[in-house]
């Protein structure tokens, strides 16, 4: 009995592992060439430029898991997608890849037949308001009128940190970002909530006089952004996920996408992993082993990524804050490639 229970057992394994690398939307995507992405419009996270080229630190994303799967960073189409459509596009496959600045929740993870693969943009809810308001905290808002997206997280936040003070507040739910300041600016509504990094973005490129505008201190919750695929798939979710993961750890090991060459010499082991002089990374993935060699050397390490959408390179010039390496004083963490 013990011997057919031990067989019965290791078949059962052989089917999960089976089931497991069965790759639906992996070869899928591999078939037709290029990944299909969801993104919001959002300067800084993902926003067309002038000559038409998708731009941003989700753009990135999408094209990191392109170079990683085709070796070729262009293989990318993307769809704009409103906070309310965006879980639908992913689940009926019109995209294969949701990149777009989307809070990670347990409800999401367990109740959409989708899963989120890890965070790319650490961010708290912040609340926008005009200076001239005189308001210095949110507590300062009672009976405001706020400007909010209908169906987010962002909504269910607003309810609940005005709820656990004691506050009150009438919400205006609008779900297009022009709209929003538009209400905000004409007085109709007294104040906008929404991810800082967002708001600040947004408040850049839509309000007339950006100056006379302010985001208030407080957090009003944690906002772990991050891509999310449909669940079934352990392939492509791993590829995914590793993408992500090796961009944080070329951070941290220096390899940049002007250095990737000359660090294929490296004698670090680490650094021989990732970049497919030490091989196995890229099979046991379903890809070649100068996946992440593509990623680093077209899209370019985490940092790079930040720097040119959103930090010190872009028109945004945001903080890192807490989307600095651990090694920084942030929380940015890449797990190993081993």
């Amino acid at each position: 009995m013990r011997k057919f229970l031990s067989t019965a057992l290791a078949a059962g394994l052989l089917c999960v592992a089976g089931a497991a690398h069965a790759g639906t939307t992996f070869d899928a995507v591999k078939k037709k060439g290029f990944v299909q992405c969801g993104f919001a419009g959002i300067p800084g996270f993902s926003v067309l430029d002038s000559k038409g080229e998708w731009t941003g630190i989700d753009v990135d994303m999408c094209r990191a898991v392109a170079a990683a799967m085709f070796g070729d960073a262009s293989k990318v189409k993307g769809n704009v997608l409103t906070a309310q459509a965006k879980f639908t596009a992913l689940q009926s496959g019109e995209i294969d890849m949701l990149s777009r600045n989307t809070t990670l929740t347990l409800t999401r993870d367990t109740t959409l037949g989708l899963i989120g693969v890890g965070v790319n943009f650490y961010d708290a809810q912040g609340v926008l308001v005009r200076k001239s308001l005189g308001a210095k905290s949110v507590k300062d808002l009672d009976g405001a009128t706020i400007c909010v997206q209908p169906g987010t997280t962002t909504e269910l936040n607003l309810a609940d940190y005005f709820r656990g003070n004691k506050i009150s507040f009438k919400p205006v739910l609008v779900e297009n970002y022009d709209e929003n300041f538009r209400l905000l600016e004409s007085g109709r509504c007294d104040a906008y909530t929404n991810d800082k990094s967002n708001t600040a973005a947004n408040m850049r490129t839509r309000l007339a006089k950006p100056d006379e505008w302010e985001i208030l201190p407080e957090n009003l919750s944690k906002e772990p952004l991050g891509p999310m695929v449909r669940q079934g798939d352990e392939q492509w979710f791993n590829l995914v996920r590793w993408t992500l993961n090796v961009m944080i750890e070329a951070e941290e090991y220096g390899i940049t996408s002007k250095n990737v060459d000359e660090m294929l010499k490296s004698s670090n082991p680490n650094v021989q992993r990732i970049l497919g002089v030490t091989p196995g990374m890229g099979k046991n993935l379903g890809v070649d082993d100068k996946w992440a060699y593509n990623i680093i050397k077209q899209v370019g390490n985490y940092g790079e990524s930040y720097d040119h959408a959103m930090g010190k390179d872009s028109p945004l010039k945001l903080d890192r804050g807490l989307n600095r390496l651990w090694t920084q004083g942030g929380i940015m963490y890449g797990w190993p490639v081993r």
